[in-house]
């Protein structure tokens, strides 16, 4: 163990340098990355030299998200504090199903879930951290339909049950819809206004439809951060519809969500505490390594009755809220919390305020260099940390290509009403304006 730490430090090194002169990596041709850096297996193992060389080629290679150019998608840069956490995590190697085999990781999850949920307003919430912000949305939608159909879970889905999300929620949706047998034409895609959020008048009408028709409405995915536009639906209204029809409200702030910890951009979700459950990843906003999501819900007794599972041989302590597997959607898990610990504990919750502002002061020099230069067409708007604009007329998914291709910097693009741009988000709180700007410089250079 000790000569692959002492390699994995060179290495580390050596990739850290690799960022600083050279932020993007050429890609290799999908047909040929395998044969390029030996990638398949041979029934004779490699010496410790061939095999610390292919490693390093491997991870010189690799896309590098935390460098100063990479803008492509909703993570970025590198919190040193939380890395050591992620690093220390697999080196302790705790699975966080029983207090027993977790011991105080298991109440560093705790601390983060009740934490979470005092800062949104759940009054005796609880949660858990699953493996991504789809399955946080996955855990929601199972928690409305069993709340709207207790016998669902023994008996199975036996009538149609609708679930509404606006035209521009998260990909997820439709397959958990699928996952818990709800099925994906039993989605109603509610219309976005110009600013990209859900119109709560087309989900009253769309709710009073399908009662007429004699379904069950039963959930409702509203967004803190939609992932084109970086929109955030206003929850207010739309919890008066679901207060008003007993309809679960999922707030999926996977993205964007982190703005619980800012007093200057939280009102993005006033009415956060009238919601059932919420999400948010702290791999975003808040830089922790890959992954890091928590999901919270005021119904505590809704999350043991949808994910519990009597299991004799597993739990054996007798420390109900401290075996974290009873209200997992997993058995087997590995720590996502510590890491977000050590950089909440190093920086405090002020720090981590500190983090989501800077990113909207990010975005703020972006759109105030493109409305400066008329050369750009913006279609991005304030309280977003996306940046949507196009650069004179080039097709954006020319330009992004090109720009990838050529290793001159990573960023995406994305549609809007029928309009295509570029999409940069700045969520690495590690950048400066100045690295703002130079997305621009580059940009420009490259075309």
């Amino acid at each position: 163990m000790h000569t692959e730490l002492q390699f994995f430090e060179k290495l580390v090194q050596k990739l850290l340098s690799a960022e600083k002169t050279e932020p993007v990596v050429k890609p290799f041709s999908t047909s040929t990355v395998n044969s390029d850096l030996n990638l398949g297996f041979q029934a004779e193992g490699l010496s410790d030299g061939d095999w610390q060389k292919l490693v390093e080629d491997v991870a010189l290679n690799t896309p590098r998200t935390s460098s100063k150019l990479f803008f492509n998608q909703l993570f970025g840069g590198r919190q040193p504090k939380a890395v050591l956490g992620d690093l220390l995590a697999v080196v302790l190697n705790n699975s966080m199903y029983t207090y027993k085999v977790a011991g105080p990781q298991a109440g560093i999850e705790k601390a983060i879930i009740q934490e979470t949920c005092r800062l949104i307003g759940y009054k005796n919430g609880d949660g858990t951290m699953p493996p991504g912000g789809s399955m946080s949305n996955f855990m929601g939608l199972i928690m409305g339909r069993d709340a709207k159909d207790p016998l669902v879970g023994q008996k199975g889905v036996s009538k149609t049950m609708i679930l509404y999300t606006s035209k521009t929620s998260h990909y997820s949706t439709p397959k958990n819809a699928s996952f818990a047998g709800i099925g994906r034409d039993n989605i109603r895609y509610i219309r976005n206004d110009r600013f990209g959020k859900m119109e709560p008048s087309h989900l009253l009408e769309s709710i009073e439809e399908d009662l007429a028709k004699g379904y069950t409405p039963f959930y409702v995915n509203a967004t803190a951060g939609s992932t084109v536009l970086g929109a955030f639906d206003d929850i207010n209204p739309i919890a008066d519809i679901c207060e008003k029809h007993k309809i679960w409200l999922h707030i999926d702030g996977a993205y964007c969500g982190a703005v619980i910890f800012s007093e200057k951009y939280k009102h993005l979700v006033n009415g956060a505490e009238r919601s059932d459950s919420f999400s948010f990843n702290a791999h975003k906003m808040l830089g922790t390594p890959l992954s890091s999501s928590i999901f919270v819900t005021k119904h505590k007794e809704q999350l043991v009755k949808s994910f519990s599972n009597e299991a004799e041989y597993l739990y054996q302590t007798g420390a109900e809220d401290y075996d974290l597997g009873k209200t997992s959607i997993q058995c087997g898990r590995r720590n996502d919390a510590l890491k977000f610990w050590t950089l909440w504990k190093s920086i405090g919750s002020n720090g981590l305020e500190e983090l989501v502002d800077h990113q909207f002061e990010l975005a703020d020099v972006a759109r105030e260099y493109c409305e400066m230069n008329e050369d750009y067409t913006l279609y991005s708007f304030p309280d977003s940390v996306s940046v949507c604009f196009n650069y004179k007329d080039i097709d954006p998914k020319d330009l992004c290509t090109k720009l990838y291709e050529e290793g001159n910097l990573m960023v995406g693009y994305g549609q809007f009403k029928g309009q295509e741009f570029v999409r940069l988000v700045t969520i690495n709180a590690t950048n400066t304006k100045e690295d703002i700007i130079g997305f621009f410089q580059v940009l420009e250079k490259g075309t």
